[in-house]
């Protein structure tokens, strides 16, 4: 018997090949599919039956996060009362591999009853499923993974291939970015990393003017918690930062300067609605601890702390 590794190998050959297959192989349907789609004023109605069902909820769930409203409908619970859940408005999306599966029997006639439109994914030209849709994606011939053309591998992933380049496709034409990206996700690591500073920063913030004593400067600096105070001029606009390394330089005779004399001038900044991530990758190049975020006239609208960022969960 050969090394595992070999077979892990083969077996990821053989799908790339298919992947390569489905690529070479696709044609103006696709680009109706997506017309199909971007057409509905409902939502994308992913359903299979097995291991279908199962990539169908992916691509639903994959759908559904990146601007197209989607859900996954079992075939067999559709034939037992969740075909209302598919409307005149809606458009399905019905993966097979063969193309016959009998427990799709009933949704795809009700798609027909209602003029819903119907998009078929199976490998089979002739099959029931893509005689009967409106746009048939036919999935290349290709050889399962397994090696005895029983278990569904190749064709599985071929499928979620195609689920993922009808998304990806949808994505672009909508102009799909980053923060509608997190509009959808806004837990875990994923959603901290995209969430913007706004959402993250403090707007009760250390401040004095230039002219305070630097007594007062330290009472601020220990009030806040944020081991910095910022310095603003007549405006209200940040000028400078007064940090423990500030304080440090200036130790000798410390109380008798101004805020002005010890800041820091201009410092490191960022804007309210930069993304967190930027402020977090600003702050490790700097090796410093807090960002001020400005509004466009130069005036303070809140403080990042990178323990903020540490909270949120985006290391």
């Amino acid at each position: 018997m050969g090394s595992y590794i070999e077979t892990a190998r083969r077996v990821i050959g053989v799908e790339a090949a298919g992947l390569a297959a489905l690529a070479e192989g696709l044609d103006q349907a696709f680009d109706r599919a997506v017309d199909v789609i971007l057409g509905a004023s409902g939502r994308v109605i992913v359903s299979g039956m097995g291991k279908s069902g199962h990539i169908a909820r992916k691509i639903a769930a994959t759908l559904a996060s990146t601007g197209t409203p989607a859900q996954f409908v079992h075939p067999a619970e559709a034939s037992h009362g969740d075909l209302g859940m598919v409307t005149a408005a809606d458009v399905v999306l019905m993966l097979s591999n063969s193309g016959e599966t009998p427990e799709l029997a009933d949704l795809i006639a009700h798609t027909r009853r209602f003029s819903i439109p119907l998009i078929g994914v199976a490998s089979r030209p002739e099959s029931t499923l893509l005689r009967q849709a409106d746009v048939a994606l036919v999935l290349p011939q290709a050889l399962e993974a397994c090696g005895t053309g029983i278990v569904p591998t190749t064709s599985t992933t071929m499928t979620l291939a195609l689920g993922d380049a009808l998304a990806v496709a949808l994505m672009e034409h909508r102009q799909f970015t980053p923060e509608h990206f997190r509009t959808f996700h806004p837990g875990g690591k994923l959603g901290a990393r995209l969430a913007k500073v706004g959402d993250l920063m403090h707007t009760e913030m250390p401040l004095v003017p230039e002219d305070a004593p630097m007594a007062d400067a330290l009472l601020t600096i220990s009030r806040m918690g944020f081991g910095v105070t910022g310095v603003t001029d007549a405006q209200g606009r940040l000028t400078g930062i007064i940090t423990d390394g500030d304080l440090r330089r200036h130790m000798d005779g410390l109380l008798g300067h101004r805020a002005a004399d010890v800041m820091t001038a201009n410092p490191r900044s960022i804007a309210p609605g930069a993304l967190a991530e930027a402020a977090l990758a600003e702050m490790q190049a700097r090796k410093i601890t807090c960002l001020f975020a400005l509004d466009e006239a130069g005036r303070p609208a809140g403080i990042l702390h990178i323990h903020d960022c540490l909270r949120a969960g985006m290391v």
